[in-house]
């Protein structure tokens, strides 16, 4: 292990490791060695070793070991840092996520109370019976969602944005940045274009990239060469190799296994056990949650022309989804906490408190669009449960929490304005001087991360680079790329109307030749 690791860190990861499968595979796999007649005793470490590595246990380990540095970055915290201040360090964004939560959950209660429907019951043997034979046609005869609204959706959760004031800090004192003009009116340290040029440099218009035509370099000739190259980089299954590849795109039919070996998904007999654990969860009780996720896949994806045929698959994955507690993990590196109940009668009793729902994720108004261009990736549930399990909790989350995080909405979206002001300040001032802030518009495509508003094969490889370099960042550059894109029209507008139905339909974009243009051509 390198020397910049610290104590600490190493110890943590060696603590994950102890605690992971992985741990008693290479256990196992040492005996095997040791018990062969070919290793001299007098050589038995170093013939274990070899053993290991030849037999390919090396890089199985090396791939667990870069996960846990993808999702657990060398922190620049002291050691003496308290919990709260890991999650999230300024005190007044993480009293507004605190807030926030806090209104969630009363409008939560709130409707329990109106409808007079609990947050969670055992179902009956027969609807127990009923639901497990229609566990693939979910969709078909679904609960009475008539009452039920989404608890909150993108616009509210940008007012609570907008409303975000550093009590430290007076914006008048502010000269020579772009924050005054936009919506989000705090000072936090972003990437400059220059940066983000630096970071993207592997997408520079010079290089080719899967998915878009080049005219130096005929289609079929670049495809066929990337398509072997990645038959490759599959073949040798390490993540860092994956990962780098992915940059420029992953060919449709390799795309699948490529994200498994970015993301570390290696499907085993106790996965599969664990999904069904949380299919009989499902098949148990019912959530109030549960009509949440039905009313949202109705409003979004059964609306959709791209995605209303895996209407069914998506209850698949989003119903266990609610479930698993594996998924509070992530609230160690997030600004927000899991919201609690309490058991009935014992209001504000915390040894009566309980994780809800228990996953600790309650979905808004899109979510389950995180989820849909995923189906035409993943034929079986199980694998497409744990890859989308996996990109949630290590990105989507930071896209509806409050917090200071550089691939945070609330960075993300200081981005997207800062780089519009400076891109096209024209067009900038030109919409906020008829009553639209193009914020407005585009914080429904950066909280949904453009599933729904671009085409699904678009959605996929903007998704590839989201993977690939371990970053949300190219979510507001692309935003600014589209308006730049309609400039011409949008220069014409007159009022917030007009300019959202110039931005209306996406499903015609190429996303990776406005990134380009926009990052690169300036």
């Amino acid at each position: 292990m390198d020397s910049h690791f610290s104590p600490a860190y190493v110890q943590n990861l060696m603590q994950t490791l102890k605690a992971s499968k992985i741990y008693t595979d290479l256990h196992n796999a040492a005996q095997t060695e040791i018990s062969k007649n070919t290793i001299r005793v007098s050589e038995l470490k170093k013939g274990v070793q070899t053993g290991l590595a030849t037999s390919g246990w090396e890089r199985k380990l090396r791939n667990v070991i870069y996960q846990y540095l993808q999702v657990n970055p060398l922190s620049i915290h002291p050691l003496a840092t308290p919990p709260e201040h890991m999650k999230e360090p300024l005190l007044y964004l993480r009293k507004a996520q605190q807030a926030w939560e806090k209104r969630i959950l009363k409008s939560l209660n709130s409707m329990c109370t109106e409808l007079n429907i609990p947050l969670a019951r055992k179902r009956p043997d027969k609807e127990q019976r009923d639901l497990l034979s229609r566990w693939t046609e979910l969709g078909t005869d679904g609960p009475d969602l008539s009452q039920i609204r989404p608890v909150y959706a993108p616009k509210d959760f940008l007012d609570v944005i907008m409303a975000l004031q550093n009590p430290n800090y007076n914006t008048g004192d502010s000269t020579g940045t772009y924050t005054l003009w936009g919506l989000v009116q705090l000072p936090l340290k972003l990437n400059d274009v220059n940066k983000l040029r630096l970071l993207y440099s592997d997408m520079a218009i010079n290089q080719c990239q899967t998915g878009v035509d080049d005219v130096d370099i005929p289609p079929e000739m670049f495809d066929a060469d990337r398509m072997k190259l990645g038959r490759k980089v599959i073949t040798a299954d390490h993540g860092p190799l994956a990962q780098e590849y992915a940059k420029k795109g992953c060919p449709i039919s390799l795309r699948g296994d490529l994200w498994c070996q970015i993301l570390g998904v290696i499907i085993d007999e106790f996965d599969v056990l664990y999904y069904e654990q949380l299919k009989s969860n499902v098949i148990a009780h019912d959530l109030l949650v549960d009509s949440l996720l039905y009313k949202d896949v109705k409003l979004t994806a059964t609306n959709d022309d791209q995605y209303f045929v895996f209407e069914d698959f998506l209850y698949q994955i989003l119903l266990p989804f609610t479930r698993d507690t594996d998924v509070l993990k992530h609230f160690g590196k997030n600004s927000a906490s899991p919201p609690k109940s309490y058991i009935r009668g014992k209001l504000g009793d915390e040894n009566f408190a309980v994780v809800y729902p228990p996953n600790g994720v309650i979905p808004f108004h899109g979510f389950a669009m995180y989820v849909a261009p995923l189906c035409y990736l993943y034929q079986e549930p199980v694998k497409l449960y744990y890859v989308f399990r996996e990109i949630y909790t290590r990105y989507f989350f930071r896209l509806h929490s409050i917090s200071s995080h550089p691939q945070g909405i609330v960075c993300l979206s200081l981005l997207f304005e800062n780089l519009l002001q400076m891109h096209e300040a024209e067009l900038f001032f030109h919409l906020k001087s008829v009553g639209c802030q193009p914020l407005r518009i585009a914080f429904k495509w950066l909280v949904r991360a453009f599933s729904g508003y671009l085409h699904s094969d678009q959605v996929l490889l903007l998704w590839d680079r989201v993977l690939a370099y371990n970053s949300l960042e190219i979510l507001p550059v692309l935003a600014v790329s589209i308006f730049s894109f309609r400039k011409t029209n949008l220069l014409k507008v007159q009022s917030y109307n007009a300019a959202e139905a110039v931005l209306a339909d996406l499903t015609t974009l190429q996303v990776i030749p406005l990134v380009q243009l926009s990052l690169f051509s300036k």
